[in-house]
């Protein structure tokens, strides 16, 4: 008999205690109790996984983007300078953390993906279905990096205690714990090769155990770089054993969530709503590098479709106050996200691009900076760099020609300055003089600044791990914000963290004040204070 009455128990109190709402398994096609039944079969717990894929990367089954803009578009793609807004009553752009937003991420997060999560994964083991208990915690890794990487310590092991206080883990321990998971996962798929699981379920593979080994092997070398610069030893020996074990090579390889008028890629509706545009560096950086991306990346202006007149694609610089906001036609002068991200009306797709969660693009380029480390990384940085920007060009987004691809990575152009005929105080030159042609006789931090400007580039537009990025490396060189409201984050510097959300100081006090006091908070509770792996000299 299916063992399960524990293990719902368990699921509920974690639910309550955390305030979370009564909507853990919405839009399963299922009421909540055929999940606690006895005769739950192995269709309902895909259901259940493939709403854990969804939530995890803040995409709403069904419809709705709240999650989603609340998260990432009003935080992590502002904070990484893909976009700049636009919208004259949002105030992230300069530094200031909405409080109402970010609880409601963490909140969205707690309440209907990490439920699911460990329903999946505590079903799995106690059921005793290995292969799929390997690949949730593979999935479980992917979901609770990205909530770390926003506020640095977070409730992970705890999670489910059924306490009244759950108690927070340190960024340090949850990502000791992401590599264990790892190595335990790793183990199981690799003795079940050929092999598959939650078939008609699984969003990103299809259920294919052999993909998802490379994807936990490629997700392990994501986080090992993340640690270089606070574990460098322990940093190298991950990268090295994900290499090993074998990256993503292809883009065949490449994780991403699939869309359906059903699911739609959130860009897909947000976009209609004008409220941001393409930032003043990615100008910079695309229209200087003369990428053959942009005009995919980026819409041309309406300013300069209807008049011919200016540049066709434009950017705005970040940090606007209000009443430069206020400016006139600010989402005309500036380019909004390409075609594909726009809806049918638009001349979009019915459904949106598929979700990016983890490209072999990505891949590449982390294979490239080991590489430059003098890393095990099975090739040289050179030649990881040049495979990372081919990967890249040949997605079908992209799809561009060989002689593109070829001409783009000879190129000797560099970063451009950025000017506005009717703002001349916003004027900025170009933070960098980097060509995208690999300086191969170059120091080796001009080339690692090559490598994070194109991976920035190739990851477009998953800010949330662009802005993680940034924050690690500080590449591409970021331009400074035009202002700052946030008297602890100057405008010249990069966003580190969140703080606490405002809603665990009403629900969990105890656990959340004793997170402000781990040491790794060493300047407190404050946005100033860097992460554990922000480390960088």
């Amino acid at each position: 008999m299916i063992k399960i009455s524990k293990i719902a128990m368990g699921l509920s109190v974690a639910a309550l205690s955390l305030g979370a709402c009564t909507e853990n398994f919405e839009e399963l096609n299922t009421r909540p109790d055929a999940l606690v039944a006895d005769n739950l079969d192995i269709g309902l717990l895909g259901n259940a996984f493939a709403n854990a894929q969804a939530r995890a990367m803040y995409l709403a089954p069904g419809g709705g983007t709240s999650g989603f803009q609340i998260a990432q578009s009003l935080f992590g793609d502002l904070y990484s300078q893909y976009f700049a807004t636009t919208q004259v009553n949002f105030d992230s752009d300069r530094h200031t953390q909405v409080g109402g937003w970010s609880n409601s991420a963490w909140n969205y997060y707690y309440g209907q993906a990490a439920p699911v999560i460990q329903f999946v994964e505590e079903f799995t083991e106690t059921n005793e279905l290995p292969i799929e208990n390997a690949i949730i915690k593979v999935w479980k890794v992917a979901g609770y990096h990205r909530i770390t990487d926003y506020w640095g310590p977070i409730i992970y092991s705890n999670f489910g205690n059924g306490e009244t206080s759950v108690a927070y883990d340190t960024q340090e321990d949850v990502y000791m714990d992401f590599f264990k998971l790892l190595d335990e996962s790793v183990a199981v798929l690799k003795q079940n090769t050929g092999k598959s699981a939650f078939v008609g379920h699984d969003q990103i593979y299809g259920g294919s155990v052999d993909k998802w080994l490379t994807f936990a092997n490629t997700l392990r070398l994501r986080l090992a770089m993340r640690i270089r610069f606070v574990e460098p030893a322990m940093a190298k020996a991950e990268a090295e054993k994900a290499v090993a074990d074998g990256v993503m090579a292809s883009n065949a390889d490449g994780a991403q969530i699939q869309t359906t008028v059903n699911s739609r890629n959130p860009y897909w509706i947000i976009t209609n709503w004008g409220e941001y545009r393409m930032s003043a560096l990615m100008e910079s950086v695309m229209v200087g590098y003369d990428d053959p991306r942009t005009g995919i990346f980026f819409s041309e202006t309406v300013n300069y479709a209807n008049t011919g007149v200016g540049m066709p694609h434009k950017g705005l610089r970040n940090g606007l106050s209000r009443e430069e906001l206020g400016t006139p036609n600010l989402n005309d002068l500036h380019s909004d996200m390409g075609t594909i991200f726009l809806n049918e009306g638009r001349g979009g797709s019915p459904a949106g691009e598929p979700w990016r969660v983890l490209s072999a693009s990505e891949a590449q380029f982390l294979l490239a900076e080991g590489a430059a480390e003098g890393w095990a990384m099975g090739g040289t940085a050179q030649e990881f760099y040049e495979k990372g920007i081919t990967l890249s060009m040949q997605e079908p987004r992209i799809a561009a020609d060989a002689a593109t691809i070829t001409g783009y990575i000879n190129s000797s152009n560099t970063p451009s300055d950025v000017s506005y005929s009717f703002k001349p105080e916003w004027n900025i030159a170009a933070k960098s003089n980097i060509p995208v042609k690999f300086m191969a006789g170059g120091t080796k931090e001009q080339q690692l600044e090559q490598i994070g400007t194109q991976k920035w580039i190739a990851i477009y537009p998953d800010g949330w791990e662009a802005w993680a990025e940034l924050r690690r490396t500080n590449f591409p060189t970021p331009f400074p914000r035009l202002n700052s409201d946030n008297e602890f984050v100057p405008a010249d510097e990069v966003m580190p963290r969140l703080i606490f959300v405002e809603g665990e100081y009403s629900n969990n006090r105890e656990a959340v004040e004793a997170a402000e006091d781990f040491p790794e908070l060493v300047g407190g509770n404050l946005n100033s204070t860097k992460l554990w792996w922000d480390a960088k000299p």
